[in-house]
C-alpha cells in the first residue's frame, strides 16, 4: 500500500564562531520509500557538503558557519510503499545463516551493550516462541515497564541505564529493544525517522528486526504509527544517527518538526496489529 507524506523540519542556531554542523535530516532514498519532492534551503548561504551511505541510504549535509545566526528549513513529499505481513508467519534467522551485511547488528555497539545485558535477556525472554511476536513481547514488556519521561536520560544512557533507571525517552526505548534483541542473537538496527501520530511532532526513534530475511519495524513507545514512519537514518545505535552534529562554538535557538499526509492520501492506521515492512530488502 503506497503513503504519501509531507515531512520536514525548521532548524535555527546561534553561530558565535567559524563552526561546523553535520545534519542528517534528509529523508533517505531506498527501494519502499521514494521522494516525490523536496527542498533544503540554508539561510545565510554558506559553503557545504553533501554525501549519501551507499549502503543505508543514510543522507548527510556538511555546514561550514560563520558567526551570526543560522537558519535550515527541510520540506519534502515522500511516498511510502508499505508492506504489511501477518506477525505469525514471519521467523527469526538463525546467527549462522544471517548475512554478512547485517551481522554488525548482532554485536554490541556504545548506547546498545547487549552483552551486558544477555543474562536479564536470556532469562526474561528466550522461554518465548521466536519470531516476530516475541520481539512484540519485548516491545510490550519495554512499554509497561519503562516510563516514557522527558528529561530521564541524556547522551551519555545507554541500554543498560535505562532499564536500571527504568524511565526514558524514545531513543532509550529503542536502545533497549535493540540490546534484548542482540542479546537473544536478533540482528537490530536503530531507525530515525520523522513519525505520523507522535505528539508533539518531534525526530523520533524506533528500531528495525532482520527477520525472515527482512527488516522490520517495532516503537516501544506505542507513540507513533508503524505504516507513518518515514525514515531518515539507519545505525547499530543513535551515535551514527544523530540529526544534527555540532563541531565549535553554534547553539540551538529553534528547532520545529511536521509530517501530515499528502492531500487526499491514504493516512496510516495507529492500530494496525501487522508486520510492517518498509525498509530495502
Amino acid at each position: 500500500m503506497d503513503m504519501i507524506y509531507n515531512v520536514g523540519c525548521n532548524l535555527g542556531y546561534s553561530v558565535a564562531g567559524p563552526s561546523t554542523l553535520i545534519l542528517n535530516i534528509e529523508a533517505a532514498r531506498t527501494e519502499r520509500q521514494k521522494i516525490l519532492r523536496e527542498s533544503l534551503v540554508i539561510t545565510p548561504d554558506c559553503p557545504i557538503d553533501t554525501w549519501e551511505m551507499p549502503e543505508s541510504g543514510n543522507r548527510y549535509t556538511k555546514l561550514r558557519a560563520g558567526k551570526g545566526d543560522l537558519h535550515v528549513r527541510y520540506d519534502a513529499d515522500v511516498e511510502l510503499d508499505v508492506d504489511s505481513t501477518d506477525p505469525a508467519t514471519i521467523e527469526e534467522v538463525p546467527p549462522a545463516d544471517v548475512p554478512f551485511v547485517v551481522m554488525p547488528h548482532l554485536y554490541p555497539s556504545r548506547y546498545c551493550p547487549s552483552d551486558k545485558l544477555a543474562r536479564w535477556a536470556t532469562e526474561e525472554f528466550s522461554a518465548m516462541a521466536p519470531g516476530h511476536e516475541r520481539i512484540t513481547a519485548i516491545c510490550n514488556w519495554i512499554y509497561d515497564t519503562i516510563e516514557y519521561r522527558r528529561g530521564a536520560s541524556d547522551t551519555g544512557t545507554s541500554a543498560y541505564d535505562t532499564l536500571a533507571e527504568r524511565a526514558g525517552v524514545c531513543r532509550d526505548f529503542a536502545h533497549l529493544g535493540i540490546s534484548f534483541c542482540r542479546a537473544l542473537g536478533i540482528p537490530a538496527r536503530f531507525v530515525s525517522g520523522y513519525a505520523y501520530g507522535l505528539e508533539p511532532p518531534d525526530f523520533h526513534a524506533v528500531f528495525e528486526a532482520y527477520l525472515a530475511g527482512r527488516w522490520y519495524l517495532f516503537d516501544a513507545t506505542r507513540q507513533a504509527a508503524l505504516d507513518g514512519i518515514v525514515r531518515i537514518g539507519v545505525g547499530r545505535d543513535a551515535a551514527e544517527v544523530s540529526f544534527a552534529t555540532i563541531f565549535g562554538t553554534m547553539f540551538p535557538s529553534e528547532m520545529s518538526v511536521h509530517i501530515a499526509p499528502a492531500a487526499g492520501a491514504v493516512k496510516a492506521d495507529e492500530r494496525t496489529t501487522q508486520a510492517v515492512h518498509i525498509s530495502p530488502t
